[in-house]
């Protein structure tokens, strides 16, 4: 009886052993994983503490919410993965992991080094056959992928890449808003079956050609549908990425205003006169009426003298004098016209300014009076050339009276014709005179009071004068694009101020 017990006991034991082997041996699996493509295992318990016996050969990501389990491969080689429950800590996989390499997954694994960035596409192997799909939002990116594609290496490549519709959506709108910016503002652009679509209506050809270039600006490199890739779909010839529906209604154009030139004509006129004195001269004088004195001889060969009355005189200017004197002016007149003028006019345009003096020649019964008209004379042509420059024909006369004599007229006339940029000054002509004089010892002019009698004279001078003449002209064009452009500024300088 006892030697039963025992052999029963014995046998419990043995199968006990040989269970949890065998439930050792269920926990454990196999599990293969391409380099390039991730691995998703799926748990019937919430993982906790994952174990990997080597990170260099595999990599893992765990989540919890889902119960599963990401391996990674990173290069070609074995390891094992133990993953422990959450809530008791205890074992409930072991995996051993075979990573392995194949020319597809390198394949897979450049071309997400290439293209992966680019928003809208999947990359993925499938049946051995590695594929880029999706929609590609951002138009920049098709070239560049279909560049990457287009490669020996990448030939095989599954391409199923398509432009989204929203993007085509957004380049419609930029199309149109660039469209109505130019002028063309009933012309609209929408997305038909992968088309863009002109529509609208216009005033003239020209017009429509200029809003199908814009549309043609805007419009990314084309990939083709995936259906039109196809040889089972019967495609059509006649339809275009861009097709025009615009409709052209020609309109009368109203004239075109010319262009208006608001013409500155200025007359400088610059004298500038020197004068320096230097002299010395010595004039005594006698002077009075004094008595006689008479020295001679007499009949018999001797000397006599004789006197009458006092003998009595006055010596004026009895020291030497010294002359010194400067003297310099300056004076500045300026006169300035500004008239406004149209472009290419074939008339003359003129702007004049005059003043009446009146002054009285002779004297007494026989004074009768004259007049001088001074003033300002414009008479101009204007011509727009481009590059905002303008050819100006131009006759200008300015007189004016000398010196404030009124009986002194001086006139100056220039006529010529040049080309000036808007808003730029030019010298259009100008006249210099300079006059120069030098006198030495020249006798004083000065009449001696009384009528005195010089004992002698002694006169050293030197009298240097200068005086220099300058008239200058100068023209100022501007190009107005309306004609009560720079009103403002006049009114501000009739603006009346207070204190």
């Amino acid at each position: 009886m006892n030697k039963f017990l025992l052999t029963l006991l014995s046998f419990l034991f043995i199968s006990q052993i040989a269970f949890g082997q065998a439930s050792d041996k269920g926990n454990e699996e196999e599990v293969e994983v391409v380099i390039g493509i991730s691995k998703i295992l799926q748990m019937d318990f919430i993982p906790g503490n994952i174990q990997v016996s080597s990170d260099q050969i595999l990599r893992y990501t765990l989540v919890p919410a889902k119960r599963e389990l990401v391996l990674i491969g990173l290069k070609a080689g074995k390891t094992d993965i133990i993953v422990r429950d959450q809530a008791t800590g205890d074992i409930k996989k072991r995996y051993l992991v075979n990573v392995t390499e194949t020319g597809k997954s390198k394949i897979l694994q450049e071309l997400r080094e290439f293209v992966g960035d680019v928003e809208g596409l999947e990359i993925g192997l499938i049946n051995d056959q590695v594929f880029i799909g999706g929609q590609i939002v951002v138009p920049g990116d098709i070239g560049r992928v279909v560049t990457i594609l287009e490669t020996d290496k990448f030939r095989e490549v599954l391409m199923l890449v398509e432009l989204s519709p929203q993007t085509q959506l957004i380049i419609a709108r930029k199309m149109q808003e660039e469209i109505q910016k130019s002028g063309m503002r009933d012309v609209n652009v929408r997305v038909v079956n992968g088309s863009f679509i002109l529509e609208g209506i216009v005033a003239s050809e020209d017009e429509a050609k200029r809003a199908l270039q814009i549309a043609k600006i805007y419009l990314p490199d084309r990939i083709e549908s995936l259906a039109r890739r196809t040889d089972s779909v019967q495609q059509n010839n006649f339809k275009g990425i861009i097709e025009t529906l615009i409709q052209i209604n020609p309109k009368s154009q109203p004239p075109e205003v010319p262009k208006m030139i608001k013409i500155t004509a200025q007359f400088v006129e610059l004298t500038k006169n020197y004068k320096k004195i230097f002299g010395f001269e010595w004039q005594p004088l006698r002077t009075g009426t004094g008595g006689e004195i008479n020295i001679g001889k007499v009949s018999g060969g001797g000397v006599s003298t004789g006197s009458q009355g006092t003998l009595q005189a006055t010596i004026s200017n009895l020291f030497p004098k010294l002359q010194s004197a400067k003297s310099a002016g300056y004076a500045r007149v300026v006169q300035s016209g500004v008239i406004i003028v149209k472009d290419k006019d074939t008339a003359d345009s003129e702007l004049n300014k005059t003043n009446t003096e009146t002054f009285s020649v002779g004297s007494g019964e026989f004074a009768r009076p004259q007049e001088n008209t001074v003033g300002f004379q414009l008479k101009i042509k204007a011509e727009t050339f481009p590059e905002e420059k303008v050819h100006l024909g131009i006759s200008l006369g300015v007189s004016s009276t000398v010196a404030g004599n009124t009986s002194s007229k001086q006139t100056n006339q220039l006529s010529t014709r040049v080309v000036v940029k808007s808003k730029e000054s030019a010298v259009i002509g100008g006249i210099v005179v300079n006059n120069s004089s030098t006198e030495y010892d020249k006798p004083s002019t000065t009449e001696v009071q009384g009528g005195g009698i010089p004992l002698f004279s002694f006169n050293r001078s030197k009298d240097y004068s200068t005086n220099k003449s300058q008239f200058a002209m100068f023209i100022t064009p501007e190009i107005l694009d309306n004609i009560t452009d720079g009103s403002e500024e006049i009114q501000r300088k009739f603006r009346r101020r207070s204190r």
